[in-house]
């Protein structure tokens, strides 16, 4: 089954085709990056109108680099939720149009359940059940994976998401947006010991995860330097940063992992290409006996090669939308 995807909730535009939910045919991603850099963040509309004018001719690519025709796609998957709801809203309508031109199924695939699905991409022999970590810029929780289609949030953050904090903090500093790369590579050679930091706990939700502690305490510390005058060894806050999201992060991810005792960890989103939370993780699961997957580091930011994956899964259970399918800022990974 060949299924042309469509991903656009957020500030890249991507598309690809994907055959019978792992084989690659082609991944076309257009970035706004160099924009948006421009602003220290994500500009709503700019990204909107960006998405008009890249989705053809990126699918055309797309079709191309697949050495196929539009007669050949058997179906047509889209991020339909969540995202920033002007953004979505260009891929679900084009995907719509193109799946009744077509006269295919049109298929609604959750953006996260797409980041998790980018590990079956890397990893041709992984199945569910398996616990999954998702960390991005709007999400961070820990999901059961229960099947291909059945999912269940363990622990989530009660504010900010990990990578939103790495982007507020490259940003303060001046080092570049989106801030996970940045910080990751300013964090290498640094002391992960040398600041002090806060790792958040909730006490009625133990795998529950927050931030917006460790977010205000890292810009509070930016800015108290710079009032005094004194100078940050930049590679030591970086790393110090890295070391308090990881410890936030892989000991609750490990604890659902023996909760659920499925024996597999897998790792989904941006914030996944973390080299201190990858070695973390790896760390974690060589003393637990848990067998860990990490995606390509080029399928941990957004792609449509992961919609395609997911689609596939959510066309063979059934999951098929109407020709009035909406988009939605925000969506339980649950409800698919």
């Amino acid at each position: 089954m060949r299924i042309l995807a469509i991903e656009s909730s957020c500030d890249e535009t991507a598309a690809a085709v994907v055959e019978d939910g792992r084989t690659v045919l082609s991944s076309c991603v257009a970035s706004q990056i160099e924009m948006h850099t421009l602003y220290g963040g994500v500009v709503p509309e700019i990204a909107s109108r960006k998405h008009v004018e890249a989705i053809v001719p990126l699918t055309e690519r797309a079709l191309a680099d697949a050495g196929l025709r539009r007669e050949d796609l058997d179906a047509v998957a889209v991020t339909y939720a969540p995202g920033l709801i002007g953004a979505v809203l260009v891929g679900v309508n084009f995907a719509k149009a193109a799946a009744c031109a077509l006269g295919v199924p049109l298929i609604p695939v959750h953006h996260v359940r797409g980041h998790i699905a980018a590990n079956y991409i890397t990893h041709p022999d992984l199945e569910p059940p398996f616990v999954c970590l998702c960390v991005s810029g709007g999400t961070s929780a820990i999901v059961d994976v229960k099947s291909y289609t059945d999912m269940e949030i363990l622990g989530a953050t009660r504010d900010d998401a990990a990578g939103e904090c790495f982007d507020k903090v490259a940003r303060v500093l001046g080092i570049g947006y989106p801030g996970g790369g940045p910080m990751d590579r300013l964090a290498q050679g640094g002391d992960p010991t040398r600041y002090e930091l806060p790792r958040a706990h909730v006490a009625d939700a133990p795998l529950d995860l927050s931030f917006s502690g460790l977010k205000t305490a890292a810009l509070n510390l930016i800015h108290n330097a710079a009032q005094k005058g004194e100078e940050l060894d930049l590679p030591s806050f970086a790393a110090s940063f890295g070391q308090a999201v990881s410890d936030s992060l892989v000991p609750r991810a490990m604890e659902a992992a023996r909760e659920k005792g499925y024996g597999r960890v897998a790792v989904a989103g941006g914030v996944a290409a973390n080299s201190r939370i990858r070695a973390d993780l790896t760390a974690a699961c060589a003393r637990s006996g848990d067998r860990l997957y990490l995606p390509e580091l080029k399928l941990c930011g957004d792609n449509a090669a992961m919609i395609g994956c997911q689609g596939y899964y959510e066309y063979l259970a059934g999951h098929v939308a109407r020709p009035d399918l909406n988009g939605y800022a925000t969506r339980d990974i649950s409800l698919g």
